[in-house]
């Protein structure tokens, strides 16, 4: 009965943090919507946070480690033909798996709601949590990205891959709420099609070369060459 009791407190607090937020979320509601009592919850969690935790150790653990597991398997191929990684297949190893949500209710939720409002939540430990779980996964896409690109600065790189998350995080709001964000006159698209769309427009983003050949030479605000005499 107990791993019963928990999968339903798990299921409650995933849907409740995804549609108001963790911090708008009470306990009261969350006993209301998984129908136990406090008790319960504090058995088996102990806080709100550890709640938060262990929806993240649910849903996004075993997602990023099957990247990370992708990621490797990138770079060791890419190793032994003597090339360095292709950008694209590094972006499709971290955009696709959010485009497939949908194929799962559960996996809808978590991915184009709690995740989608975490990246934007203020509030102190939803940040923590998130980069906690999420900074193995960004420091591998930074390396191998770095692989992949030597000739662009690491914090260009950095830079890019902010942007890429600005454009999904938008791409999942936008499919997921197509009323909102999508012109009448635009015709849905699969996610076959949607995923190309974005990984191409992700790709192009991450390897133009412009800025970042003069990047290192450009001056710091406020350096020297960036002053102007005061007459």
């Amino acid at each position: 009965m107990e791993p019963e009791t928990k999968q339903q407190i798990l299921d409650a607090a995933e849907t409740l943090f995804a549609r108001k937020g963790y911090k708008a979320t009470s306990l009261r509601d969350l006993t209301m919507n998984a129908g136990v009592n406090l008790a319960s919850v504090n058995y088996h969690f102990g806080s709100k946070k550890r709640l938060l935790e262990a929806i993240f150790e649910r849903r996004l653990q075993p997602l990023n480690e099957s990247r990370l597991q992708k990621l490797k398997e990138i770079r060791k191929a890419a190793g032994q033909q003597g090339e360095n990684p292709a950008v694209r297949e590094i972006l499709k190893v971290f955009i696709e798996p959010v485009l497939r949500a949908r194929v799962s209710h559960k996996g809808e939720i978590f991915l184009l709601n709690l995740v989608g409002r975490a990246f934007i939540d203020l509030d102190a430990t939803v940040q923590e949590i998130l980069r906690r779980f999420m900074k193995p996964l960004s420091d591998c896409m930074i390396e191998t990205l770095s692989k992949a690109l030597p000739e662009i600065p690491r914090e260009v790189i950095l830079w890019r891959l902010q942007f890429v998350l600005g454009a999904l995080g938008r791409t999942m709001f936008v499919y997921r709420n197509p009323a909102l964000g999508k012109p009448k006159e635009v015709p849905d698209v699969d996610p076959e099609t949607l995923l190309e769309y974005l990984v191409s427009f992700a790709t192009k983003g991450i390897e133009e070369p412009g800025y970042a050949k003069s990047f290192k030479n450009a001056p710091s605000p406020g350096g020297r060459k960036g002053r102007r005499k005061v007459k």
